[in-house]
This record gives C-alpha cells, sequence and structure tokens, in this order.
C-alpha cells in the first residue's frame, strides 16, 4: 500500500519547480546586492540552494521521497528493479517528466519574481571538458551519498547531507554541482546568474549520466545489496492505504 502515484508526481513536480525558483532566485538576488564579486555571489547562492534542498526534502520528502532528480530517480528504479523496490518504469517515466517541468516552471517563477521577462534563453556557455568532469563528479557523488545513507538505515538525516553535499560541490566541482538533468534543462530558461546556455545543455546533461553510471558502478563494489532500500530514497515515503485518497 504506497501514496498514489498522481500525489507522488505533483510533490514531484512542486518541488523540483520550488528548487529551483531558490537556485535561480537566490542566483539573481546575489548578483543584484553582491554586483563586482563573483565570489560572494557564489557564497549566497550556494548557501540559499543547500538551506533550500534541505527544507525541500523535508517538505516532500514523505509523500513522493522527494528525488527532484531523474539520475536519482533512474538510479532508484534501476537498483531496485530486480528485487522489487524502488520506482517502477512507469513510475521512473512519470517522475522524470514531472521534474523537467517543475524545473522549468521554477525558473519561469524566480523570472517574474524578479520583473523579468518569464522566458529569457540563457547566453552562458558552459561547453567544456572540465566542466563536464565536474558534472560528472558532482552526479557521482550525490547518487553514492543517497543509496549509501537509504542503505545503512540512515535516510532520516538526508536533508541535511544532501543539502551540505550540493552546497559544498558548488564550490569543490568546477561546474558548480548541477547534478541534475531536470535543472539543468530548467536553468536554460534564466539568463540570470544561475543560467546555462541551452546549447550547454546536452553535455551537461550526457555528464550526468556518465556520473550516475558511475555512481551504480561503485554503488554495485561498496553496496552490493544497495537494491533492497530502493524504497528508503531519498526519503522514506510514508506508506498510506489508497483509499485514503478517495476521501474528499
Amino acid at each position: 500500500m504506497t501514496i498514489a502515484l498522481r500525489r507522488r508526481l505533483l510533490a514531484e513536480f512542486i518541488g523540483t519547480a520550488l528548487l529551483v525558483t531558490a537556485v535561480v532566485g537566490s542566483g539573481i538576488m546575489a548578483a543584484t546586492l553582491s554586483p563586482g564579486d563573483v565570489g560572494l555571489q557564489l557564497l549566497e547562492n550556494s548557501v540559499a540552494t543547500a538551506l533550500a534542498l534541505g527544507a525541500l526534502i523535508l517538505i516532500f520528502g514523505p509523500v513522493s521521497g522527494a528525488h527532484f532528480n531523474p539520475v536519482v530517480s533512474a538510479a532508484d528504479w534501476f537498483l531496485g528493479r530486480r528485487v522489487g523496490t524502488g520506482l517502477t518504469l512507469r513510475e521512473l517515466g512519470g517522475y522524470a517528466v514531472a521534474q523537467v517541468l517543475g524545473a522549468i516552471g521554477g525558473s519561469i517563477l524566480a523570472n517574474l519574481m524578479f520583473d523579468l521577462s518569464a522566458v529569457a534563453w540563457s547566453s552562458k556557455d558552459r561547453a567544456a571538458g572540465h566542466l563536464w568532469l565536474g558534472e560528472v563528479v558532482a552526479t557521482t557523488g550525490l547518487i553514492l551519498l543517497i543509496f549509501a545513507l537509504a542503505r545503512s538505515g540512515r535516510a532520516l538525516v538526508a536533508p541535511a547531507a544532501v543539502g551540505a553535499y550540493i552546497g559544498a560541490a558548488y564550490w569543490f566541482t568546477s561546474s558548480t554541482s548541477f547534478a541534475n538533468p531536470a535543472v539543468t534543462i530548467g536553468r536554460a530558461f534564466t539568463d540570470t546568474f544561475a543560467g546555462i546556455a541551452p546549447a550547454s545543455v546536452p553535455g551537461f546533461v550526457v555528464a550526468q549520466l556518465v556520473g550516475l553510471a558511475v555512481g551504480v558502478g561503485l554503488l554495485a563494489a561498496l553496496y552490493p545489496d544497495a537494491g533492497q532500500a530502493a524504497d528508503q530514497v531519498v526519503v522514506p515515503a510514508e506508506e498510506r492505504d489508497p483509499a485514503l485518497d478517495q476521501r474528499p
């Protein structure tokens, strides 16, 4: 007995939208408050993103698991498919669509909040080999962290741990740690501090998929039975009777 899929997809849509709103909105605010100081802008952007991510996982985790990220959902399906845990292939497709649409909506919302055009394609080119390598590292680390927490029974600390990791990865990766195909696509819709040029999106997404593969491979070596805990990612979704979803 699990929470109805429509409710989980809504949670993934809203959660991803608010995550991207936090990323883009804090980037706009940072550029406004600290003009000419890129280091301070990045600090402000990373702190706001880390705190918002932790809060959003707490809000939506009990409903959908708070993936907010297609590579996390894909790893959840892949690792759990043989033991019947985690997402089904149908659910994976629904999660990915909800996450991408949410990310686009979040970027548009941030633009509108700061009195910008709803959609302004980013002109910030991020196409370079060292940036792609940064995305591989960031995504690999994220997958390892999330599934190691689930496998070791520590999924309840995921809000703090995942927020801290993403906040730190802003600084130790050359790409500032997008580590999320949905967020990458969404950030192409804003020509602001956090944007990425549409032409740079495919390279980042490919690098993230490589990071997914590397992360899953390392999990297989370090935690061979990680799939047993796939239904605990990122935060265990509470078990509910589907009949409860029929009540007015």
